[in-house]
């Protein structure tokens, strides 16, 4: 081989393994194996040659039975897939100018709902996920300039119920936890909670327990995802009173997050105690998806049996999706369209 040629085919040869590099580097770490071991830890071993120790008692539990009939929405944070991030990618983000203006800004953004089931499909875990991670990456900001109240001294005559319990908001969602509490308070009397009575249980009990200088002191010291969850419970309690450019700015905000989700985000785990199972989980386009299932008590059952609770596991979570898709349909139907 001549040198001319030999330097070519090094060339070719390292253009080949950057290329390949990049391209791993360019998706989501898979799981090459999971274990439970005996000490409540759940080891993860990624395709990226990274490893994890999980601990139990720090992830999510469920305590679905097999059978077991629900109406309400059932939520897990589950890691958005990589086929559900791909399609996304393909939508085109437009930028939000001042006035919140812009081209194809039909009838789908008249409500927060509607809009991002109409940007990103799916059901209620993609809308709680794909909130949450604008918001716990810094992209989606309830106090943006587009989010601000006029400064104005009108006020409707006669007097509204919405200008009485909206006027001293700063924002168009209450980002004074005072004002927070005080409208949740008032939507729970009147049975009027809607959507946000569908948020985790935990989201609701932190965002409860978060006065305004607990808040601030939570964003110092930098607990994002703590803040993010208190941020979507604001953000909902204030939808009912977004206007089309705050509901357009969400959505390009939203679907820029998804554009640079992260990478190495790690896998999704959810802990189903009834068949003392640990479940690793992500959310494709239709619902959530099992990707590895363990027992903890692997080594003192047949064989047999592991097969009977993969598959009440699978129907578990086949049915959940199937609940969450009717009810998020019956609501888009009755409330937002």
């Amino acid at each position: 081989m001549s040198v001319r040629k030999h330097i070519l085919f090094l060339v070719i040869s390292a253009a080949i393994l950057v290329g390949q590099t990049i391209s791993s580097m360019a998706q989501q770490p898979s799981i090459r194996s999971m274990e439970w071991g005996s000490n409540l830890k759940i080891s993860l071993e990624l395709s990226n040659d990274s490893s994890y120790l999980l601990d139990v008692n720090q992830l999510p539990h469920s305590s679905r039975q097999y059978g077991q009939p629900s109406d309400r929405y059932t939520y897990y944070p589950a890691r958005l897939s990589e086929d559900f991030i791909n399609k996304l990618k393909k939508k085109p983000i437009q930028e939000t100018d001042s006035a919140g203006i812009g081209e194809n800004f039909g009838s789908s953004n008249t409500t927060l709902w509607s809009a991002l089931h109409n940007s990103i499909g799916g059901g209620w875990p993609h809308f709680i996920n794909t909130l949450l991670y604008a918001l716990e990456k810094g992209y989606l900001d309830l106090k943006a300039p587009l989010m601000k109240r006029p400064d104005t001294r009108w006020k409707p005559s006669p007097v509204t119920e919405t200008y009485k319990r909206t006027r001293k908001w700063d924002y168009y969602v209450p980002v004074n936890q005072r004002y927070a509490h005080r409208e949740y308070k008032r939507r729970k009397a009147d049975g009027k909670l809607g959507e946000i009575k569908d948020v985790p249980r935990d989201f609701i009990e932190l965002f409860l327990d978060a006065g305004n200088w607990k808040y601030k002191r939570l964003v110092k010291q930098e607990k994002k995802r703590k803040v993010a969850r208190i941020d979507l419970v604001r953000l909902l309690i204030g939808s009912y009173y977004l206007g089309r450019p705050q509901i357009k700015y969400i959505k390009t905000m939203v679907l820029k997050a998804v554009n640079d989700y992260s990478k190495n985000r790690l896998p999704s785990v959810i802990i189903f105690d009834n068949f003392h199972a640990a479940v690793a989980m992500s959310l494709d386009e239709t619902g959530y998806r099992v990707d590895r299932i363990v027992f903890s008590d692997a080594k003192k059952i047949s064989r047999q049996t592991k097969i009977e609770r993969r598959r009440k596991i699978r129907a578990i979570v086949d049915n959940i999706n199937q609940v969450n898709k009717e009810l998020f349909r019956k609501r888009l139907e009755s409330h937002y369209q």
